[in-house]
């Protein structure tokens, strides 16, 4: 069978305000397509500036098959390189993160400059030219304190992302910024699975008892339609306006990302179980408004994120295999804030760290219970599930017209 042909026409068939037939979650050949079809071709988030403090300084991700290094040049530049040596294809950098003067291939010792150029090759023929074996650039932009990358041979124009995303979160300064804590834990499930448990707090009530001490389950934090309708939600984005923050809801036309910001309930300013600051020092020197609320980014399929007065949390997400997926969660605070004194890590990161667990088991059993022969696709709530049903119908939408204008090209081979 021929694995395009059926994930196009389950596409077309599937029911506007349900979940997505089984083998969207659970089968090796539809999650390939995943891969080669959105996380080989998109913008994807990986980590930030601040990580990389220096020249030479890197970390590593791994997307699918891809073995990416992100590593800052001496000129400072931010490069992203195909993790994988021009000799025999070894992994050159093998730790998570760390600082190098040069990239050196542990298993020959072919050496490569911080911008990939190839620098020494042991013992190679006379005729060996170094610089047709450097290591392989990936697309890499950095935007108001975050990365991103696209494996694609064209990337997507980036430009409209970033005129979008900079204004809101430039005023936080996570340039400036460093990592508190960070953690990554694998869930057993379904990416896709991941993202629609995090679209709507319909089950948080029930779920996440840490959480709704300071956030909103009402729709509008989390959900898409009729936002603006919220008196709260726009007394919310007026205040900040009025403090020099960018607000409203802003949304792409194709549903990819968007940004707004969202009162906390009642008098909590941070995610904490009192609701009280756990930094005290502010996360950005020239915010200082009181009452924000968090400002939340969500990009699809990598990454969401609030920004708080005090500190930012911010979630990778990259899939593992069709059932597993790799949540990465990061805190940042102030680059002067010193821990034991400014903040505690177990006060800064519990909420999130207990919601992220609370989430996993989530996750688990809804991929446990869709393996079953008796799944169906199931009714979203319009009410509290708007925000599930906007994530389905953009990957449905985006994934769909790659593979119909693959289906044209063929088409039009053949005629």
């Amino acid at each position: 069978m021929d694995m395009r042909t059926e994930m196009l026409r389950q596409l077309r068939e599937r029911r506007d305000g349900f979940s997505l037939q089984q083998p969207f979650y659970i089968d090796p050949d539809f999650f390939q397509l995943d891969l080669e079809l959105i996380w080989y071709r998109d913008w994807l988030f990986v980590g930030h500036d601040c990580e990389l403090e220096k020249p030479g300084s890197y970390f590593t991700v791994q997307v699918g098959d891809h073995p990416v290094v992100i590593v800052r040049g001496r000129d400072g530049v931010i490069r992203a390189l195909h993790n994988t040596c021009r000799h025999r294809g070894s992994r050159v950098c093998t730790a998570h993160k760390g600082t190098a003067a040069k990239l050196v291939c542990p298993y020959h010792q072919w050496t490569y400059d911080l911008d990939g150029s190839l620098v020494f090759a042991r013992e190679m023929n006379e005729d060996f030219c170094k610089e047709d074996f450097g290591m392989k650039p990936v697309a890499c932009e950095s935007v108001a304190g975050y990365i991103f990358i696209c494996l694609a041979d064209e990337p997507a124009d980036f430009a409209p992302f970033r005129t979008m995303m900079e204004p809101y979160f430039a005023p936080h300064n996570l340039l400036n910024a460093k990592i508190a804590h960070e953690t990554t834990i694998i869930e057993k499930g379904n990416w896709k699975l991941v993202w629609e448990n995090n679209r709507e707090c319909y089950h948080c009530a029930a779920n996440h008892p840490e959480l709704c001490k300071t956030f909103p389950e009402a729709p509008g934090a989390t959900g898409v339609p009729s936002v603006e309708s919220d008196p709260e939600m726009v007394a919310h984005w007026q205040h900040c306006e009025a403090a020099g923050l960018p607000a409203w809801f802003h949304l792409d036309d194709a549903g990819q990302y968007r940004a707004t910001r969202a009162p906390l309930l009642r008098d909590a300013v941070s995610y904490t179980m009192t609701g009280k600051r756990a930094v005290a020092r502010n996360l950005s020197d020239s915010v200082s408004a009181d009452r924000i609320g968090t400002l939340m980014l969500y990009h699809y399929p990598t990454t969401w994120n609030h920004v708080l007065i005090d500190h930012a949390t911010t979630f990778r997400v990259l899939p593992i295999s069709p059932t597993e997926t790799a949540l990465t969660t990061k805190w940042l605070v102030h680059k002067d804030a010193v821990e034991g004194v400014d903040y505690t890590v177990d006060e800064l990161t519990h909420v999130w760290s207990m919601t992220n667990d609370e989430d996993r088991r989530i996750v688990e059993e809804n991929a446990f219970g869709i393996k079953s022969p008796a799944y169906q696709p199931g009714p979203y709530s319009p009410i509290h599930e708007g925000g599930v049903m906007q994530f389905v119908d953009w990957y449905a939408d985006f994934i769909g017209k790659r593979l119909e204008e693959e289906e044209s090209a063929k088409q039009r081979k053949a005629a």
